[in-house]
């Protein structure tokens, strides 16, 4: 579900990379390192020490030093003196406004989604997949209602989200399957708890065009996941549409949220040519 929350930290080492690209001679394991030291920072911990991205990668302490100087003299970080940690620089925005602005169902999806997000006093979000998260590309909100914004670039979990779920409808059975199967091996407990939603959201989806949850990524918000039927510059994208729970009337979920944000959906693909 598309909560307006931001990504948790990391609890375990994410510096799987150099056993899932064991042997791979084209792999170039320092600048995969460097890229999963940016990935720590979080807007729940965006002031880290090279001894904690130790932990979250799984790398040795001299290892992260030798990266976060090179990182900071490449601006992708800042170094803080007086806290002795690391935060991200502003190098890290120039690399991703580029795709952003590239990306024209931004543009397109925008006011449809803002009218969709007044008329249900709620937020519309749009995202794509990465890894076993789907990252917001484009986010708009009631602003009389709501008083976090689900923001560019906030990360939810496939397994958890109905965005996520949407996405998973849209692959095909083969990309589906390994997902599922990262899912799996990387997240055990997150998929043995979500699959049977994620089963469920896979009928919906297939029977009624969307995917609905009642507070299962955030108790006090509910909301449903669309997603496109044609790919995007190679791209899977899906949308979500989030309500505050307690401004849910019986049924306004099923019957009217949820066919509004399939038919906004059809809307964009019309406009975009994809038929």
């Amino acid at each position: 579900m598309g909560a307006p929350e931001a990504t948790a930290p990391l609890s375990q080492p994410t510096g799987t990379f150099s056993y899932e690209h064991e042997g791979d001679r084209q792999f170039a394991t320092t600048l995969a390192r460097g890229l999963e030291v940016l990935r720590c920072f979080t807007p729940l911990e965006p002031l880290l020490g090279n001894k904690e991205i130790s932990v979250r990668t799984g790398l040795p302490k001299p290892t992260v030093s030798r990266l976060t100087y090179t990182l900071t003299k490449l601006g992708y970080l800042r170094h803080n003196m007086r806290l002795g940690k690391y935060q991200l620089g502003s190098a890290v925005l120039s690399i991703g406004y580029p795709l952003l602005a590239s990306m024209n169902v931004r543009q397109v999806a925008r006011p449809m989604m803002k009218e969709l997000a007044d008329y249900c006093n709620g937020w519309v979000s749009m995202g794509v997949r990465d890894r076993l998260n789907m990252v917001y590309v484009e986010s708009c909100r009631n602003g009389s209602a709501i008083t976090t914004l689900p923001d560019i670039g906030t990360s939810v979990p496939i397994s958890q989200s109905v965005i996520g779920r949407a996405f998973l409808a849209a692959c095909t059975p083969p990309e589906r399957e390994a997902v599922l199967n990262q899912m799996k091996v990387k997240e055990p407990e997150s998929y043995r708890k979500f699959r049977p939603s994620i089963d469920k959201a896979l009928e919906d989806i297939r029977a009624r065009g969307f995917c609905a949850s009642m507070g299962e990524l955030r108790r006090e918000h509910f909301a449903v996941g669309v997603p496109m039927r044609r790919t995007v510059d190679g791209e899977i994208v899906a949308f979500n549409c989030g309500v505050p729970a307690f401004m849910v009337k019986k049924g306004q979920l099923e019957d009217d949220i949820g066919p509004r944000l399939v038919a906004l959906v059809r809307n964009i693909e019309a406009s975009l040519g994809l038929h």
